[in-house]
């Protein structure tokens, strides 16, 4: 996944891993190796997990980076 944004991750790697009726999704910065876990139902859509990742990666890259 490649993001426009000026403040977030250039490409992302995302794994899903069933845990029961949970899905854990892990959201990589491969830039920075920096790494980020939501969960949610198993039943959720794919792409609503990606975006809680991909939000929750942005926050933490963001809280990690010197103002400029």
């Amino acid at each position: 996944m490649v993001d426009s944004s000026s403040r977030g991750p250039e490409e992302v790697l995302f794994e899903f891993t069933v845990v029961g009726a949970a899905v854990r999704v892990a959201a990589l910065d491969a830039a920075t190796g920096i790494e980020v876990t939501v969960l949610g139902p198993a039943s959720a859509a794919r792409a609503d997990m990606e975006r809680l990742a991909l939000a929750k990666l942005r926050a933490r890259l963001n809280r990690a980076r010197p103002d400029d």
